[in-house]
């Protein structure tokens, strides 16, 4: 698959502070990247960078095969964190406004907001003004705003900020769905479940250096220490659990069950396998539970960083 976006050795500071440090990532056209690191650690930076809002002191960023230059704007549809409508304008009023800033035609800019607002079933709101919505209202507005020229590349900072659930699962499909037509997506957030959802792949920023990146079945990979949560109904709880003991590393687990069953997290020895841990607990009872744990995306964030 060929990289829609490269950074290659990217620095920024703003005098003695260093907001990016020689990062080089590449972004795989077609794909959901998500860009990740508590706050401070440079990722505003990057996305400023790459909306040309500010420049890097060294390194290039290449952009659809060319050095990223001002005409990529129009390529490029960027959510902030920070919402940026005018309160005082209409929806309609604004939604045409910016659409033709980003160089669609009145005409065309028509068409596809008719086609968004009912997608969105917000066709009353054309008259609205933005002060008169909701915080979620508000944010569908700019999530249309940001789509709306069919970039190939798209840039959501925090897109579910102040979404209900309902609201949240459907601009996550609608980000499924423009990934399936065709876009590039940064996605950055501080919501772990959402990466899980809709990640490809990820890259870890964290005091102004990447110390992760990759495909993110392959980090969940290289992240697997052989650890498994089990239950198991035996009458001799406390007697299989020392005998566990002394064969692998054993903690109690907390899961939910319908009975009361012996739960446990064992970790495995180097050259032993599941089906050498499921025999054993065969002969001892009857297995209820067995589920190999996989590190979740902010276990290995939270465990990155520290590690950092």
């Amino acid at each position: 698959m060929p990289n829609l976006l490269v950074a290659q050795n990217v620095s920024k500071s703003y005098g003695n502070y260093t907001a990016l440090n020689n990062v080089s990532l590449e972004i795989p056209e077609g794909s959901i990247f998500g860009l990740l690191g508590p706050n401070g650690a440079g990722k505003t930076t990057f996305i400023r960078i790459i909306n040309q809002i500010t420049y890097p002191d060294t390194g290039s960023v290449i952009f659809n095969g060319e050095q990223l230059k001002p005409d990529h704007v129009q390529l490029i549809g960027y959510l902030p964190e920070e919402r940026g409508l005018y309160k005082s304008m209409k929806v309609g009023e604004q939604a045409m406004y910016l659409a033709q800033l980003k160089g669609m035609t009145k005409s065309d800019a028509q068409k596809k907001l008719k086609y968004w607002f009912e997608r969105l079933e917000i066709g009353d709101w054309w008259h609205k003004k933005v002060q008169e919505l909701s915080k979620g209202m508000a944010q569908k507005i700019q999530f249309v705003v940001t789509v709306l020229h069919e970039p190939k590349l798209l840039i959501f900072d925090e897109p579910f900020s102040g979404f209900d659930p309902i609201n949240a699962s459907l601009i996550k499909d609608e980000i499924l769905h423009l990934k399936e037509n065709g876009a590039t997506v940064i996605f950055s957030t501080h919501r772990m479940e959402s990466v899980e959802e809709l990640c490809d792949h990820i890259a870890l920023i964290n005091k102004s250096k990447k110390i992760l990146d990759g495909k993110l079945i392959d980090i969940k990979r290289n992240f697997r220490n052989g650890t498994y949560e089990v239950s198991i109904d035996t009458h001799q709880q406390e007697v299989l659990k020392q005998e566990l003991a002394t064969k692998f590393t054993v903690s109690d687990a907390q899961f939910k069950s319908l009975d009361d069953e012996l739960k446990l997290r064992i970790k495995l020895n180097e050259g032993d396998t599941a089906n050498d841990l499921l025999g054993f607990l065969s002969t001892k009872g009857i297995v209820k539970h067995f589920v190999e744990v996989i590190p979740t995306a902010n276990e290995i964030f939270i465990e990155t960083v520290k590690r950092n």
